[in-house]
């Protein structure tokens, strides 16, 4: 039979005796070697010259031989399985550490390029690999009958110490007929494909292949284009490494342009990186054969109808990643979008980056979304948008009346069919959404506006109002009212147009862009006065409060504040009158009327705790801490204070819990005690760093440093008062700067005394 062929003692590891190479069956060329007691294939192609980096990949794969020689291999061949994306350099990592340990297989290396992906013709069949295996060890195949050539193949390779290297595997069913029987081999695979079957069946070691960090992205260029020219333009290098995102094959592709344009400054690529609409032709070398577009086509190609047209669509919803619940809607009432997600992953279009949540690659999207406007109809394409801003849009609303139960609903309609919004069962879920989807928001934001969308942008921007500020996400505020007073414009609802001058005025008063704010707020005061509307006189006037306030000025503050009270008191709504309750105390506090603000703030706290708010009674005890700090009554201020910071936190206001931490290390520096005083600025700052509270983390760092000057660390209160004073100018906060400037020439002073 012939499955029974017996290998002979020849083929123990002995290289004695004559080696020819032969040829490699990618390339549809034999050669075919006398007949001879040994042949030793060298089939691998030269090593990659300009490879870089990779050293946890080349680790694993170094791994994964010694334990299975350390376990005295345990029968089984050693498969290693190299995934990623096209263009990543699975393939050049697989010969570059081949290369490196040719030592270790002293009876020959076989290569294949299996054609998993090719655009032009089918993968190749394993029995067509067989055949060329059989050749290049010195077997004619024509001698061995067809049925039986896999088995000669494997006795063959028993017993030797060879290596297999698979490239370009399209799953794993073409690779699994041509793994040796024989623990002697090593075989690494390479495909774009996760080949999941293949380390169930098989016990492969799974080798992600991922971008390359920025270090390594940039001494690829290094070591193509040399150091000396990459020096004398280092903002342009590091605008096309931004923009390649460490793609090996986007990073090889300029630095060919440029080698063959050596007088042309690398700052013109960067620039036609820059601009989405020449980056692929900045990645185009002329040749179809390496430019990213051809290359990331045979993924493309390669995926059936359903899973091509989602992937365009995908690739064409706005933001930086993409939840399950989302791409439902992007894909549609008849998508799996589940299903779909995976399959784009096992072929390394798409990535998992976390739990529910998915990417592309920014050049793989760039590409997918150009080929998804070639070739599906405008309609589908709007339909998904359209989707896909509903999906956003009544999943915000029902989030927001979980954040802000008693805030005024506004009537959106009904969804589109395919839209699916999800259902938040709680506030925290809710909050945890904001958090998670906030750039995508934004994204659709954009995307509506510029779709002409109007009434979306104004209902997206009042929908995630509350959940950005309790969030900290100030700035994202007025992006979201900037765009919603444009959309209000067009909208001919004059309630519409004064909540938006409100709303955008309070938003740039957070951001501490105070003329600006105050101009957009009495704009929305003299128009809610002239239109008869109490409620939203009232509202302004307490966004009027809080943009003196922010100011500094206090007694201006107060009369604003003391005006909205009085309006709240008429109307039906005792959780407003409660807010300017607290508002107008606060005031009172820094104004130095300690009983009234007393008055104030009880008053407030109880209306608070009978309608069971607890975002309004933190606010208020927070308040009264502040009051019990300025009467000297300090284990009271802690009291408050605690309550408030186990509130805050509890319902995540990070934003919030920062401010009372602040107001918490003061109280604890009034009593001497400045190290819990560090303790609670240091947390506050970890919070407002993760905000992007510039002003907020500035007044922090300066009450930090004065902190460390009190336990008598000048240098540490020099280094802390010295990041205070850029975030103040980064701010246009020169008074504060100069405070600061002040306080180092202070310490400048001191230390010249003897």
């Amino acid at each position: 039979m012939p499955g029974d062929f017996e290998v002979h003692n020849e083929f123990g590891g002995s290289t004695s005796g004559p080696v020819v190479q032969a040829g490699s069956i990618s390339g549809g060329v034999h050669y075919y070697a006398p007949p001879r007691t040994v042949v030793v294939p060298r089939q691998l192609p030269a090593s990659p010259g300009m490879f870089v980096g990779r050293t946890r990949e080349l680790a694993a794969l170094t791994a994964a031989l010694d334990g299975a020689e350390a376990d005295g291999r345990r029968g089984t061949v050693v498969v290693s399985a190299l995934c990623g994306m096209g263009g990543i350099g699975k393939t050049w990592l697989a010969l570059h550490w081949a290369h490196r340990h040719l030592e270790r297989f002293p009876d020959g290396q076989l290569f294949v390029d299996l054609r998993g992906f090719d655009p032009v013709s089918e993968p190749l069949a394993p029995s067509a690999v067989v055949r060329g295996f059989l050749d290049a060890l010195g077997v004619d195949p024509s001698t061995v009958p067809e049925g039986a050539q896999a088995e000669r193949y494997r006795s063959e390779v028993a017993g030797r110490r060879m290596l297999l290297v698979l490239d370009n595997a399209r799953d794993a069913s073409q690779v699994a007929e041509l793994l040796p029987g024989s623990p002697s081999c090593t075989v690494i695979v390479t495909s774009r494909n996760q080949l999941a079957g293949l380390v169930t069946a098989h016990g492969a070691h799974p080798v992600l292949v991922d971008v390359l960090d920025e270090a390594q992205a940039k001494a690829l260029l290094v070591r193509r284009l040399g150091a000396r020219g990459l020096e004398a333009e280092p903002r342009a290098v590091a605008e096309v490494l931004a923009w390649c995102e460490g793609l090996p094959l986007a990073l090889a592709i300029v630095a060919g342009r440029a080698r063959l344009h050596p007088w042309s400054p690398f700052e013109t690529i960067a620039a036609e990186l820059a601009d989405a609409f020449t980056r692929l032709e900045a990645l185009d070398e002329g040749d179809s054969e390496a430019t990213l577009s051809t290359v990331l086509s045979w993924s493309y190609a390669a995926l059936p109808d359903d899973q091509a047209e989602a992937f365009g669509l995908l690739a064409l919803a706005p933001g930086p990643d993409i939840s399950v619940a989302a791409a439902a809607a992007v894909v549609g009432p008849h998508g799996a979008a589940g299903r779909i997600l995976r399959a784009l992953e096992r072929v390394s279009l798409t990535h998992e980056h976390a739990p529910g949540r998915y990417q592309m690659h920014d050049l793989v999207r760039l590409d997918g979304g150009a080929r998804a406007r070639r070739e599906l109809p405008p309609e589908k394409q709007e339909m998904a948008l359209r989707r896909l801003t509903d999906f956003y849009l009544h999943t915000a609303d029902g989030g927001d009346r979980l954040v802000n139960p008693s805030r005024a609903a506004i009537a959106l309609g009904e969804p589109v069919p395919g839209s699916r919004p999800l259902r938040l069962p709680d506030e925290a879920r809710a909050l945890a959404w904001f958090k998670a989807e906030r750039s995508c928001l934004l994204a659709v934001r954009r995307a509506a506006s510029e779709q002409g969308w109007h009434a979306k942008v104004w209902q997206l921007a009042w929908l995630v109002g509350d959940s950005n500020i309790r969030l900290g996400y100030l700035q994202d505020q007025v992006d979201y009212w900037r765009a919603g007073l444009h959309a209000a414009e067009h909208l001919a609802d004059p309630l519409t147009l004064i909540r938006s001058h409100r709303l955008l005025g309070d938003a740039l008063a957070r951001t501490d862009q105070h003329a600006e704010a105050v101009a957009h707020l009495l704009r929305a005061l003299a128009m809610a006065e002239a239109a008869g509307s109490r409620k939203e006189v009232a509202n302004t006037h307490h966004s009027l409060a809080r943009a003196w306030e922010r100011e500094g000025d206090d007694p201006q503050a107060l009369e604003h504040s003391e005006a909205a009270l009085e309006i709240y008191r008429t109307l039906d709504g005792r959780l407003w009158e409660a807010s300017a309750l607290n508002q107008a105390g606060w005031f009172h506090a820094r104004l130095g009327h300690h009983e009234q603000a007393r008055l104030y703030c009880e008053a407030a706290l109880a209306l608070f705790l009978a309608a069971e708010d607890r975002e309004g009674e933190a606010a208020t005890l927070d308040s009264l801490g502040y009051l019990s700090h300025r009467i000297g009554d300090h284990d009271r201020a802690f009291s408050y204070y605690r309550r408030s910071l186990e509130q805050f936190h509890q319902l995540g206001n990070d934003y919030e819990e920062a401010g009372t931490l602040g107001r918490l290390g003061q109280t604890h520096s009034a009593i001497g005690d400045h190290r819990s005083a560090m303790e609670c600025y240091r947390r506050a700052l970890e919070l407002l760093r993760g905000l992007g509270s510039p002003y907020e983390e500035a007044n922090t760092l300066d009450q930090l440093a004065q902190a460390h000057l009190a336990v008598g660390e000048p240098e540490q209160a020099r280094e802390v008062w010295q990041r205070a004073r850029l975030l103040y100018l980064s701010q246009h906060r020169v008074a504060d700067g100069d405070r600061i400037e002040r306080r180092l020439a202070g310490l400048d002073r001191s230390s010249d005394r003897p």
